[in-house]
């Protein structure tokens, strides 16, 4: 059995697939109004983040698909759940960070892209590595193929990432994560 569970799922786009996924398994939604762009959280957003998770007693926040910036005040997220918030990013960090980043690396002509799941900080995807995946950019590939790969192996790695958590296997020392091995 894994051992997590989902407390609850926080979005700012109601119609993400995850809400019919968690509407469907009986698990709590709330939709946060984080303003109409990408990039920082409007005013009051990572307020009513952070209350929703504290109210749900959640150990690990795990983003996915949250295209915003997070601040690093005092009350902000960051703050009171350091060293517990997990993101997906679809690129081997250091590389490629930010947006679109399968196309970044496509556009770039690499032989190898991928994914990495890191603790975050108050950097832009610059949070300690925890594990990451690579996968080969094969001659027919474009940017939409490698990305299809590419996302099978963030769903691997994600999950096993949460999993070594949970079990309480991982440990930052400075910018490296221990307790990644099987």
């Amino acid at each position: 059995m894994f051992p997590a569970q989902v407390a609850c799922l926080i979005t700012d786009h109601r119609s993400a697939a995850a809400v019919e996924i968690a509407e469907a398994l009986g698990i709590a939604w709330h939709w946060v109004d984080a303003g109409e762009k990408r990039g920082r959280l409007q005013p009051g957003a990572e307020a009513d983040i952070v209350a929703r998770c504290e109210s749900a007693r959640v150990d690990l926040i795990l983003l996915a698909g949250f295209m915003r910036i997070l601040g690093d005040g005092a009350s902000g997220l960051l703050d009171r759940f350091s060293g517990r918030v997990i993101n997906i990013h679809p690129s081997l960090l250091p590389s490629f960070k930010g947006l679109h980043a399968q196309r970044q690396a496509f556009e770039y002509g690499v032989k190898l892209a991928g994914c990495t799941a890191h603790f975050v900080d108050a950097s832009v995807d610059g949070g300690p590595i925890i594990l990451q995946a690579a996968v080969s950019v094969r001659d027919g590939d474009d940017a939409e193929s490698l990305s299809a790969r590419i996302l099978e192996e963030e769903h691997r790695i994600v999950a096993r990432a949460v999993e070594l958590f949970a079990r309480g296997s991982l440990r930052i020392e400075g910018r490296r994560v221990l307790g990644t091995e099987p």
